[in-house]
């Protein structure tokens, strides 16, 4: 957990320059700026991740915690079943309902830290457009490339509300 924190507490920007500092520079492996091959998306990949990784560790554990105290889960470790069952069956199903919400709200984060990372990167994606839009005062092309991230974010929100009715099938969809 304590590696979680240190994640949650480190900016994208910051994460992303040390491991060009320290992984891509001395080892030469992977490129620092641009996208030439493959192996290039690792970088920034651990660095849209690193943060959100650490975020989903410390929200699945306090769900799992919190779920593993109610009545019914006592109720069902007194009739004797496997310890293994009740993890899975009752406890981490029902744990995931706050899961899944907070993994679409880390989705969200995605959205605006790709926008830093791109540009730590160097990588001319659609979040160095906006920044150079911005920088260009050209409106449209803000306009354009933020009602595609609000689009992103409703669709992810609804496949969030979907996610809901496959993991507890009493949420029924009206």
């Amino acid at each position: 957990m304590s590696a979680a924190v240190d994640g949650i507490s480190m900016p994208p920007f910051w994460l992303g320059l040390l491991l060009i500092q320290f992984v891509a520079m001395p080892f030469g492996v992977f490129s620092v700026s641009g996208f030439n091959q493959p192996s290039d998306i690792v970088l920034p990949a651990l660095t849209l991740g690193a943060s959100v990784a650490a975020v989903m560790a410390r929200f699945t554990r306090s769900a799992f915690f919190e779920v593993a105290q109610e009545d019914y889960v006592c109720t069902v470790r007194s009739k004797g079943l496997r310890q293994r069952l009740i993890t899975w069956k009752h406890i981490m199903r029902n744990a995931l309902i706050p899961i899944i919400t907070m993994l679409g709200l880390q989705f969200g984060f995605l959205l605006g830290g790709s926008i830093v990372v791109e540009s730590v990167f160097s990588w001319p994606g659609l979040g160095w457009l906006l920044i150079e839009s911005i920088k260009t005062q050209d409106q449209p092309v803000i306009q354009a490339l933020v009602m595609l991230f609000v689009f992103e974010f409703i669709v992810i929100n609804l496949l969030v509300d979907l996610l809901y009715a496959v993991v507890n099938p009493a949420i029924r969809l009206r």
